[in-house]
C-alpha cells in the first residue's frame, strides 16, 4: 500500500508542477506573470520548510509515527488545494479555444480589468487571444512529435534545458544530503544522531527567505540576468567548496561516520568555510534559478501546444532529479570533493548556454513572445541568439525605413541591435532609439517586431 500510495502520489505531484505555472501564465498580466509564477516556488520553498521541521520534530517520537504523522499531514495541503479550485476562474485561453468567448472575457475583466469590462486592456487582450486561437484552429493536430519540428525544436530545448538546468546546479542534492556535508564538516552530533539536522534546516530557511526578492523584482530585472548572476554565483561557491575540500580535507577513517557517502573529514576554519559557501549557494538559488525555472518555460510556447511543452519540461525535471538523487552518494563516495567540480561545471554550462541562446521574454504578452521565435518575419530568428550578437537583416532595415518614410519621419539609418553601431557612441545611439520610438509610437495600437524592438505605429 505504502508502494502504491507514493506511485499515487508522484502522478499527483507530476501533474500538478506541470500545469499550475501555465495557468499562472496563461492567466496573470504580463507585468506580473514572473511574481505570480514566482509565489509557486515560494509555495513549493515553504513546503519544503515546514515539512522539514515537522520530521525534525517526528524525529524525536518514538514508534511508527515517526514516519506516519509527516506522510498523514500531507495531506492536509492537497484538501486545502481541491477546496481552493473550486474558487479560482478558469483559463481565458482555455475558454477561448472551447469557444466560450462570453466566459473569457468575464475572466479577463475580472483578473485584468479589475471589473471594467471595456477596459482597453481586455480588449486588446482579447483580440490577442482570438487571433492566436483563429490561427492555431487552422493548425488544429497537436501531438508531442510537434515539438521536435524544425520551427519548435529550438524553443522546446530552451524549455527543456531550463529544467535540466535548474537539477544540474545541485541545488536539489543539497538539499537532500545536506546531513553528508555538514556531517564531515564536523557538525555530527556524537550523542545518537539528530544534532546536524538542525543546522540543515538553515538553507531550508534561507531558501525561503531569498525567494522573496525575486518575486519583488523578477519582472523588472528580467529573466536572462536573472539566470546569468545565478549560474556564475552557483559556479563559484561550488569551486570554492571543491577548493576547500581538495586542499584541507582528510579521508575518513573507517567507522569515523556511519555512510561511506561522508568519505572526507574537515575541521577548523576551512570546515565552517564550507558550511558557509553552501548557505551562499543556497541564497544564489533562491532568487534566481529557483523561481525563474519554472517561470520560464510557459512563457516560450504557443496556446495549442503550451500544456504538452511544459509537461514535457517538467517530465524532464523530475528525470534528472530522480537521477542526481541516485549519483550524488557514490559520487562522493569514488570522487569525493571533485563531485563539486562536476557542479560547478554545468554551472558554467548553463551560463554559456544562456548567454547565447536564451530570448528575454519578461514584460511581454504570452502573443508577442510567439514573434521572438517566427523566423519567417521580419525580426524574428529561428536561433533567438542576444539581441545584441550579429546585425539585423537588410530586410529589416529596408521595412523600417519604408515605414519611416511613409508616415514621414525621419529614416533609421544602422541597425538597431548592431553589436558595431551599439559599441559606438551608445549614449548617443540610446537617446536616438528613444526618440525614434517616441515618433514612431506616438498614436498606434499595433505592435511590429524589428530586430530587438517592439514599436508601436500608426
Amino acid at each position: 500500500m505504502l508502494v502504491v500510495g507514493r506511485i499515487i502520489n508522484g502522478f499527483s505531484v507530476g501533474i500538478c508542477s506541470a500545469q499550475v505555472p501555465v495557468y499562472i501564465s496563461e492567466i496573470a498580466p504580463p507585468s506580473k506573470r514572473g511574481r505570480l509564477v514566482g509565489f509557486q516556488q515560494w509555495a513549493i520553498t515553504w513546503g519544503i520548510l515546514i515539512m522539514f521541521f515537522i520530521c525534525y520534530g517526528s524525529s524525536f517520537i518514538n514508534g511508527s509515527a515517526a514516519f506516519r504523522l509527516p506522510w498523514g499531514l500531507q495531506a492536509i495541503p492537497a484538501v486545502l488545494l481541491y477546496l481552493g479550485l473550486m474558487f479560482l476562474p478558469e483559463s481565458p485561453r482555455w475558454l477561448a479555444k472551447k469557444d466560450r468567448w462570453d466566459e473569457a472575457k468575464d475572466v479577463l475583466t475580472l483578473v485584468h480589468g479589475k471589473g471594467n469590462p471595456d477596459s482597453p486592456w481586455v480588449h486588446r487582450e482579447l483580440g490577442e487571444i482570438r487571433s492566436v486561437v483563429e490561427f492555431e484552429r487552422a493548425n488544429a493536430d497537436v501531438t508531442y512529435f510537434e515539438l521536435l519540428k524544425p520551427n519548435m525544436l529550438n524553443r522546446t530545448s530552451i524549455g527543456v534545458f531550463t529544467q535540466i538546468w535548474s537539477q544540474l546546479t545541485g541545488m536539489n542534492v543539497m538539499m537532500y544530503y545536506i546531513t553528508y556535508v555538514f556531517t564531515m564538516a564536523g557538525l555530527a552530533d556524537t550523542n545518537g544522531g539528530n544534532a546536524v539536522l538542525l543546522p540543515s534546516g538553515i538553507q531550508f530557511v534561507i531558501n525561503v527567505v531569498m525567494t522573496v526578492p525575486a518575486l519583488l523584482w523578477m519582472d523588472r530585472w528580467g529573466r536572462r540576468p536573472t539566470l546569468l548572476v545565478g549560474a556564475f554565483l552557483m559556479c563559484l561557491w561550488l569551486s570554492i567548496n571543491a577548493g576547500l575540500f581538495a586542499v584541507y580535507s582528510r579521508p575518513a577513517a573507517p567507522g569515523e561516520f556511519p555512510s561511506k557517502s561522508e568519505s572526507m573529514a574537515i575541521t577548523g576554519a576551512p570546515a565552517k568555510a564550507v558550511i558557509a559557501s553552501t548557505y551562499l549557494f543556497v541564497a544564489s538559488f533562491a532568487p534566481t534559478w529557483g523561481p525563474v525555472s519554472w517561470t520560464y518555460p510557459p512563457e516560450l510556447y504557443p496556446l495549442r501546444l503550451r500544456g504538452k511543452a511544459v509537461a514535457l519540461c517538467t517530465s524532464a525535471n523530475w528525470a534528472f532529479n530522480f537521477a542526481l538523487a541516485y549519483f550524488v552518494p557514490p559520487a562522493f563516495v569514488n570522487i569525493t570533493w571533485k563531485t563539486y567540480v562536476l557542479f560547478a561545471v554545468f554551472c558554467a554550462a548553463m551560463f554559456i548556454h544562456v548567454f547565447f541562446m536564451f530570448p528575454e521574454t519578461a514584460n511581454k504578452p504570452l502573443e508577442e513572445v510567439e514573434h521572438i521565435f517566427d523566423y519567417s518575419k521580419p525580426g524574428g530568428r529561428f536561433h533567438p541568439w542576444p539581441c545584441w550578437f550579429g546585425d539585423c537583416t537588410d530586410r529589416q532595415k529596408q521595412l523600417s525605413n519604408t515605414l519611416a518614410h511613409r508616415h514621414g519621419r525621419p529614416r533609421i539609418r544602422g541597425s538597431w541591435c548592431s553589436s558595431r553601431s551599439a559599441t559606438k557612441s551608445p549614449r548617443r545611439k540610446r537617446l536616438r532609439l528613444m526618440n525614434t520610438r517616441r515618433r514612431l509610437a506616438f498614436d498606434g495600437t499595433r505592435p511590429l517586431q524589428l530586430g530587438c524592438s517592439s514599436m508601436e505605429i500608426h
